[in-house]
């Protein structure tokens, strides 16, 4: 069976090399113990994203991220600075989500044409 350490470190490892998409999606942040608060993220890749938080965020603390459409997912702070947190999915984002959550929100899907 797999640590959910080691599988956050995969995780980890993951974003350090998985491409990360600027965008801004507004979405709800909870810190573990803490109170739910609307946020807006900045970068999206199937292993984490960058969002930001109004007070400090420490590593290694648990937290759910609740974008549109979607159930809350379990994340681990990485880092936090300057009010913003960067944060790596417990399991990875299926590419298939991520490509429909960059498509919805992707300033180039204003002009893609229905057709």
């Amino acid at each position: 069976m797999v640590d959910t350490h080691e599988s956050y470190d995969v995780a980890a490892q993951e974003d350090r090399c998985s491409p990360r998409t600027k965008i801004t999606i507004p979405a709800q942040l909870r810190a573990s113990g803490g109170r739910a608060f609307q946020t807006v993220v900045h970068d999206l890749s199937i292993s984490g994203f960058s969002a930001s938080a109004i007070s400090r965020m420490h590593p290694g603390q648990i937290c759910w991220i609740s974008l549109p459409g979607l159930e809350s997912l379990q994340a681990e702070v990485v880092w936090w600075e300057n009010s913003i947190v960067g944060c790596a999915f417990m399991e990875l984002l299926s590419p298939i989500v991520h490509d429909n959550i960059l498509q919805n929100y992707s300033p180039s899907s204003v002009y893609r044409s229905a057709l």
